[in-house]
């Protein structure tokens, strides 16, 4: 059993959702600042062993030296995943998953506007130009074709739901073994040696949702556009990185693949001048999906649950672990 004896907390909640970490922290001391608050937050790290914060942990807070368990209030801790995070022992979580169910409508916002064309219907309403698509008589719809899903967390799992939803085929491939996998018609995992290949050939709308770590930078690459479909599309709600963007641009410019929709990037804010603006059949969302109504409740949920989870010495949710270690190749921006 482990006791929490203080807390700092930087989230920017509002006073009633402060007063919910409050009372679940309780009677622990719990002080709460702004992320700003260079002084009270330099003070705190002095002696609380528990940090719920706004963002990534930094020097401060792995240097701090009591310590125990940060919970960063975001999706992906890329930034957060160091090395002397696990040297020093200190428990790092996260909010992966307060997002999935949008996160994964905003996967198939492209799926189906690849799909219908949905940019050059547009244009020719503009137009007021009535059909007019060359062989649009001849596309079909997703119920039938096969859904690829890279990552089977929590936005994986509502990917893969969404698609049998749709009525296609799921074939999922995830770094490790789910204790379950509901809507998923084949399992590949990497932690069993299974590969990436079958995937690859019988997709026809690949989806993105891992995390970025050193086994997932550029996983996507020409060798992987290669292999898929030519009729095959690429969907990223993971991180930019997970895409080699030179070679989707070469893809996307030769047919190699049909089309790609891309809400994360290697540099954001996307550069003006980025060849990615005007790559043919690329869709474009500046990182931003609509938030969910209960968001910040679904933090607090996961975060009133991992206090039992501490306290009990239980496995935590949204652990970050040593395969979960990014090496830094650039500015990598915090997602969802």
């Amino acid at each position: 059993m482990r006791s929490i004896k203080s807390v700092l907390a930087t989230v920017p909640f509002k006073p009633d959702e402060i007063e919910q970490l409050r009372q679940a922290f309780a009677p622990a001391e719990f002080i709460h600042c702004s992320s700003a608050d260079a002084k009270t937050i330099e003070e705190a790290l002095r002696f609380v062993d528990v940090a719920v914060i706004d963002g990534d942990l930094d020097d401060r807070y792995v240097e701090a030296p009591n310590l125990k368990w940060v919970h960063c209030d975001h999706s992906g801790l890329t930034r957060s995943a160091r090395a002397d995070v696990f040297e020093k022992g200190l428990i790092v979580t996260g909010s992966a998953g307060r997002s999935a169910p949008a996160l994964a409508q905003h996967a198939f916002y492209f799926a189906l506007a690849l799909t219908f064309d949905a940019k050059r219907l547009l244009e020719n309403q503009a137009a007021h130009v009535w059909r007019g698509i060359p062989g649009y008589i001849d596309k079909l719809g997703l119920p039938g074709k096969t859904l690829g899903v890279v990552g089977y967390g929590r936005t994986g799992f509502e990917m893969a739901a969404l698609g049998k939803a749709f009525g296609m085929k799921v074939i999922v491939y995830t770094r490790s073994v789910p204790d379950s996998a509901p809507n998923v018609d084949t399992l590949l995992c990497a932690e069993r040696g299974d590969r990436l290949d079958p995937l690859l050939v019988e997709s026809d709308v690949i989806m993105l949702a891992t995390q970025l770590t050193d086994a997932t930078y550029q996983m996507f690459s020409t060798e992987q556009f290669a292999r898929m479909k030519s009729s095959a599309y690429i969907i990223n709600l993971a991180r930019g990185p997970v895409i080699d963007e030179a070679a989707l641009l070469q893809a996307l410019r030769s047919g190699q693949i049909s089309g790609a929709g891309l809400d994360v990037f290697d540099k954001e804010p996307l550069p003006p001048d980025s060849p990615l603006w005007d790559a043919p059949n690329l869709l474009i969302t500046p990182h931003m999906t609509p938030a969910m109504p209960d968001k910040t409740q679904r933090s607090i949920d996961m975060i009133v649950a991992n206090i039992r989870h501490y306290i009990e010495g239980d496995p935590m949710i949204n652990a970050i672990t040593e395969k979960d270690v990014f090496t830094p190749r650039g500015e990598i921006t915090p997602s969802h």
